[in-house]
Order: C-alpha cells, then sequence, then structure tokens
C-alpha cells in the first residue's frame, strides 16, 4: 500500500536499521499518527496509544492479521527502537501497567506532517540537525523516571511501578533488618529482566540457572549462615503459594543452602488480598510495616524451611 511504502521511505531516510523499515514497523508509526490509507500526512496527530491500539489500527485500515499476542513482537521491533531513536516517547508509566502509552513526539510529528508537501526535504534535513540532540533529550527524560537503587554497593537505577518500588524496598528496607550483611545474588526489572545476576555465585550454590522465568524477584544470600532468601515482589499476582513453592523447589534440588521463602506486598491492603493463598512455613513482609514479619511457621521463627 502507499502508506506504508511513503513511511518506509520515510524510516530510510532517516537512517533507521534495515530491521526498522519492516511492515510492522511502518504500520506503527501510521497507527501512532493515525494515518489511513486515503489520509493525507498533514492530518497526522500524536495522541496517546498502546500497542493494543496499534494492532487493532493496522488490522483494521490495513488489512492485517495481526494476533493480541504479537503485542510483544510489535514492542521488541518497533517501538523499543523508535523510543531510543526519539521519533516516539512514553508516558513514564510501568510497562506492566494498563496505563503505559506511547506517542510521537512533536518533532517527528513535523516532519511527518510535511512529507506529502514541496517542503518535506527541507524538513526531514532539519530534523535530522537535532536528532542526535533529540536522542539525548528524550533519553534524559527517560532517567529522570527512573528509581535509583544500591545494590551490592553499586549503584543502579529500577524503571518506575510499584512492583520495582516493591523491589527496591526489598532490597534497602527488608534486607537489612532480616537478612543482614546478604548479597542480592538476582533481581530483575520490570523492562532489564536480569538486572543484578550473579550466575557464578548461583550455580556454586546449586542453581539450575536456565529456568530463568521461574527465577523469584529477589534473591539474596547470607555467607555467615548459609541462607537463601526467595522473595517474591507481589503487587498483584505471584504470591509463595504452594505452587509456587514446588517450582522453587524442583529448581533447586541441588541446593543445600537453608532456604527461606518470603513474599512481600507494598501495603496490608494487598496482603489481605493473598492471605489464604500463602503456603504454610513461608514468610511475609510488609513495606508499610518494615519492622515486623509475619510467620506462617507454627513454632519456628525465621529460618532454612
Amino acid at each position: 500500500m502507499p502508506k506504508i511504502e511513503e513511511t518506509r521511505a520515510f524510516l530510510i531516510r532517516i537512517g533507521m536499521p534495515k530491521a526498522q523499515q519492516s511492515d510492522i514497523c511502518c504500520l506503527s508509526l501510521l497507527a501512532m499518527a493515525g494515518i489511513k490509507p486515503e489520509m493525507a500526512w498533514k492530518d497526522a496527530t500524536n495522541d496517546w496509544i498502546r500497542i493494543h491500539d496499534i494492532i487493532a489500527f493496522s488490522n483494521e485500515y490495513y488489512n492485517t492479521t495481526y494476533a493480541e499476542n504479537s503485542r510483544e513482537t510489535f514492542r521488541k521491533q518497533a517501538m523499543h527502537h523508535f523510543r531510543n531513536a526519539a521519533l516516539i516517547e512514553d508516558n513514564g508509566k510501568a510497562t506492566n501497567s494498563p496505563n503505559y502509552r506511547y506517542r510521537i513526539t512533536d518533532e517527528t510529528l513535523n516532519v511527518l506532517r510535511a512529507l506529502d508537501g514541496k517542503f518535506s526535504e527541507k524538513q526531514i534535513e532539519k530534523f535530522l540537525m537535532i536528532h542526535t540532540r533529540l536522542i539525548e533529550h528524550y533519553a534524559s527524560k527517560k532517567k529522570m523516571t527512573m528509581m535509583p537503587v544500591k545494590i551490592n554497593g553499586k549503584d543502579f537505577s529500577f524503571s518506575t511501578g510499584k512492583h520495582n518500588e516493591l523491589q527496591k524496598a526489598i532490597i534497602e528496607q527488608f534486607a537489612p533488618r532480616f537478612a543482614p550483611n546478604a548479597e542480592c545474588l538476582y533481581v530483575g526489572d520490570t523492562i532489564q529482566k536480569d538486572l543484578v545476576k550473579n550466575e557464578e555465585k548461583l550455580k556454586q550454590l546449586g542453581f539450575e540457572i536456565t529456568l530463568h522465568d521461574k527465577m523469584p524477584d529477589v534473591v539474596l544470600y547470607c555467607e555467615d549462615k548459609d541462607w537463601i532468601y526467595f522473595v517474591e515482589s507481589v503487587t498483584s499476582v505471584g504470591p509463595m503459594d504452594p505452587k509456587r513453592i514446588l517450582e522453587i523447589t524442583e529448581m533447586t534440588n541441588n541446593v543445600n543452602s537453608g532456604k527461606i521463602f518470603v513474599t512481600a506486598f507494598l501495603d496490608f491492603g494487598t496482603y489481605k488480598k493473598f492471605a489464604e493463598s500463602l503456603a504454610w512455613e513461608t514468610e511475609v513482609w510488609i513495606a508499610d510495616m518494615p519492622d515486623h514479619m509475619i510467620h506462617l511457621n507454627g513454632n519456628k521463627f525465621l529460618g532454612p524451611r
């Protein structure tokens, strides 16, 4: 279709890599600009939009048949690279939030609106002259929304969102209180999945590293006691229920260290939603009450399972 080819020509002209000249990338840009096949580029818009909306727009107006489960393909092939190239921006919400949105930057919108005009090439040249500065500007804008966190004495940043807010509390408030001098062997991020991953130490302890998707949110290790803390950061899903305990136990069959299973919540209200599903012989920590824990261990206090 002409509009797809016009979009591809634009992406080629501004130097996007070959992989980001694909139909998925072209359709993503068209959807974010609200450009249907018969529309003029001067009518482009830059409203906030979800990947779900991009897929629906492509299927309705460009006769594609993308399924809802192709969202990750759109995210990885188009949105991630477009954002890095300062063609689009996001609204700073957590990536797993239903309110997460993208839109075309104002600078990109001005170029797109000129594509079918006689000054199109001049607009593109002007855009390219400031493109490096735009990338730096939008990268700085994105960085401002990150949450600083110190892990094992080093500075890291979590992307925004309640899940990572809780993970930050686990590392900075739970660990000093209930796992003093512990080393963080693993912690993920909603964007960068393996923010910290000490594979060498995990393997020494007997972990089966290949089972990445089953890793708890945070893994702490106290060498003096030889205890491993498996901590799940729960804001909406994933407490230490019997099924989760079984998964972690199977993954750590070769681990001989003492195992402590902890479910962390931001507040008491969230804890109450999951209270009935929590497994016995596990621990509960609530960030709103950082000095206390709930022990589901009968006559045992905090200690290995």
